[in-house]
C-alpha cells in the first residue's frame, strides 16, 4: 500500500515432539524471540541460517522486501530503500547475497516493490515510481529487466498511465510463457479523490477515492503494455486494490485482490473482502468475482499491511491465505482450491495469537499437495517476529510454526508491507523481511534459509504443537480446530465453497486431495 514520501523508510513421536519451535513460546527477553530451535537429532530439527543483513551498506531505512527463486540456485530480493528501491541476488540458494545496489530509474520516490523471473531466466524488477506534481502528478509502474541473473539491470520500461493526475497504487507482477508479462496495479483516474489513513509505525490505507484493480499484459518482455483491464466491476469507483498474481505454464492467470464498497456520491469506502478471479488466457476476466469467505470478517479500513496473497503448488492446487480484523481480534486464514479456484475448502485459521496486531500472511507453494506458510507479527510478543509453518492438503499442518527471525523488531518502526518467501528446489524455504533491531529505529532487510524436516506419514501434527500417532483416529485432532470447524458450517452452511470436485467435505482438518510449475510474482 502506499508509503508515506519521505519515510526512510514411543520411539518416533518421542523423537519427532523435539521438531519444531512452536510459536505462543515467544515471550522471552525483549529483543531476542524464544528459541529457533528445539533440542534433538539434527536429521529432525528445522535448520535456519543465521540471520544476514542484506541491506548493509544502504543509507536510510530499507523495508518492503519482495524475493524470487530462479534455477540453479539464484534468490533475488527487491525492497524499498538504497535511495530508491534496493536489490541484492544470491547465487548459492539464500546462503550469502552480493553487495546492495539500487535499481535504475528508481531514484525519487519510488515504493513497492515486486520482481518475478521467466522461464529463460530473465529478471524483472518492478515498483510505483511518481513523478511531476499537482494535475500534472503520475504514480505508475516502472519495470527495470536483467538478462545476466540481476548482475545488472540493462533495461528500464515506464508504464505510464493514460493520463496525468492519477492515483496508482501496489503493483504485482508474473512472467507467463516467452516474453509473455502480467501486472496488476491500483489505479484511480484521480489523485485528488483518494482520501488516506496512515498508521503510527505502518503505512498508509485509504477511506475515501476512486480505487481499482487494474490488470496489464506486455507480449514483449515489459517494453509496451496493453490497455487497462479493469479486474472488478463498477469502474471507477470499484473499490479495489492490492492484487497479488500468479501465472501457470498452460497460460492461467489467478488474481486475489481487495475490494471494498464504495459510495457513489463521497467515494468512502467501507470495509470489504478478498475476492478471487480466473482466466485461462490471462485476456478474459469473469464479470463479477465472488469474495473468498466473507463469514470470516472483514477487511477493515486502517489495515496498511498487504492483506493477502495467492501461490501454487507443483500440482496446481492454490493456496490463499488473508487475514481479518473484528472485535475477537486479527486473524490470519488458509483455504485452498484444488480445481482452479472453482472451490474453496473451510478456512484454517493461521494465526494462534488473539489480539488486534497486523498479521501478515503470505505462502509459497511446495510439492503436490504442499505448500509453506508464513506470517510476520507483533502480537506474539515485543515486537515484529516471522514465522514458517508446513501444511499438507492431505495432513494438515506438518509441524508447529518455526520462529525465523532472531530477534524481535521494534514494534513502531516500519517492516514494509510484505515480507519475501521462496521455495527452493530442494525444499527449503528462503525468506527475507524487513526489521528494526537492537538500539537501530531504522528497518534493515534480513535474510534466513529454513530447512523443514519431512515427518513421517505415519504422524499426526495437532494444531497445539503435540505430535501424535495417526492411527490413534479421529479423536486426536485438536479440540480448538473441531470447534472452529463447526463454527464455520453453522455461519455459513455447506454451499458450494465447502464441497470439492470430488463432493467431499473440505472443512475438515485432515483429508484427501492434491498444480506448480508456476512462479510466484512478488507481493
Amino acid at each position: 500500500m502506499l508509503i508515506r514520501p519521505l519515510r526512510s523508510t514411543a520411539s518416533a513421536v518421542a523423537l519427532l515432539a523435539l521438531i519444531l519451535a512452536v510459536v505462543p513460546a515467544c515471550t522471552t527477553a525483549l529483543g531476542k524471540p524464544a528459541p529457533r530451535v528445539t533440542t534433538g537429532a539434527p536429521s529432525t530439527e528445522p535448520q535456519i541460517t543465521p540471520m544476514t543483513d542484506i541491506s548493509a551498506g544502504c543509507a536510510g531505512s530499507s523495508s518492503e522486501v519482495e524475493e524470487a527463486f530462479a534455477p540453479p540456485g539464484y534468490v533475488y530480493a527487491e525492497w524499498i530503500g538504497c535511495g530508491g528501491i534496493g536489490f541484492a541476488r544470491s547465487a548459492d540458494s539464500g546462503r550469502h547475497f552480493g553487495a546492495a545496489l539500487t535499481v535504475p530509474g528508481s531514484r525519487g520516490f519510488s515504493w513497492d516493490p515486486a520482481i518475478t523471473v521467466a522461464a529463460d531466466g530473465t529478471v524483472y524488477a518492478a515498483f510505483m515510481h511518481s513523478t511531476g506534481q499537482g494535475a500534472s502528478m503520475s504514480n505508475y509502474p516502472v519495470i527495470a529487466v536483467s538478462y545476466d541473473h540481476g548482475a545488472t539491470f540493462s533495461q528500464v520500461h515506464q508504464d505510464l498511465p493514460p493520463k496525468p493526475g492519477n492515483w496508482g497504487d501496489r503493483d504485482f507482477i508474473a512472467a507467463g510463457r516467452g516474453g509473455q508479462l502480467f501486472l496488476t496495479w491500483d489505479y484511480g483516474p484521480s489523485a485528488r479523490a483518494v482520501k488516506t489513513l496512515c498508521a503510527r509505525g505502518g503505512s498508509c490505507a485509504y477511506t475515501a477515492g476512486d480505487l481499482n484493480v487494474v490488470l496489464q499484459e506486455s507480449g514483449d518482455g515489459g517494453a509496451t503494455w496493453g490497455p487497462l483491464v479493469h479486474l472488478e466491476p463498477g469502474f471507477p469507483l470499484g473499490g479495489g486494490y492490492s492484487a497479488p498474481l500468479i501465472a501457470g505454464p498452460d497460460g492461467r492467470v489467478d488474481v486475489l485482490y481487495d475490494a471494498h464498497p464504495t459510495d457513489p456520491g463521497s467515494d468512502a469506502v467501507h470495509p470489504g473482502y478478498e475476492y478471487f478471479t480466473s482466466s485461462a488466457d490471462g485476456t478474459h476476466w469473469p464479470a463479477a468475482p465472488r469474495p473468498l469467505w466473507p463469514g470470516q470478517g472483514s477487511l477493515s479500513l486502517p489495515a496498511w499491511w498487504i492483506d493477502g496473497d495467492v501461490s501454487a503448488d507443483a500440482a496446481g492446487n492454490l493456496y490463499a491465505t488473508w487475514d481479518t480484523q473484528t472485535a475477537a481480534g486479527d486473524i490470519g486464514w488458509l483455504t485452498y482450491s484444488r480445481d482452479g479456484g472453482r472451490t474453496w475448502s473451510a478456512p484454517l485459521r493461521v494465526t494462534p495469537d488473539r489480539d488486534q496486531a497486523p498479521h501478515i500472511v503470505e505462502s509459497a507453494g511446495g510439492a503436490p499437495g504442499i505448500a509453506y506458510i508464513a506470517w510476520q507479527t507483533s502480537g506474539t510478543g515485543p515486537g515484529y517476529t516471522t514465522y514458517l509453518r508446513p501444511f499438507s492438503i492431505q495432513r494438515g499442518w506438518l509441524g508447529p510454526a518455526v520462529t525465523v527471525s532472531g530477534a524481535y523488531g521494534h514494534v513502531q518502526t516500519w517492516p514494509g508491507d510484505t515480507f519475501g518467501i521462496a521455495r527452493l528446489p530442494d525444499g527449503r524455504i528462503s525468506m527475507t523481511w524487513g526489521s528494526a533491531l537492537g538500539a537501530s529505529r531504522t528497518s534493515a532487510i534480513y535474510a534466513s534459509v529454513v530447512t523443514i524436516p519431512v515427518l513421517p506419514a505415519d504422524v499426526r501434527v495437532r494444531d497445539r504443537g503435540e505430535l501424535t500417532d495417526q492411527g490413534q483416529g479421529k479423536e486426536d485432532q485438536p479440540e480448538r480446530d473441531l470447534v472452529e470447524m463447526a463454527q464455520f458450517a453453522s455461519a455459513g452452511g455447506e454451499g458450494e465453497h465447502d464441497r470439492g470436485r470430488d463432493g467431499q467435505d473440505e472443512g475438515q482438518y485432515v483429508h484427501a486431495g492434491s498444480r506448480r510449475s508456476v512462479q510466484r510474482s512478488g507481493r
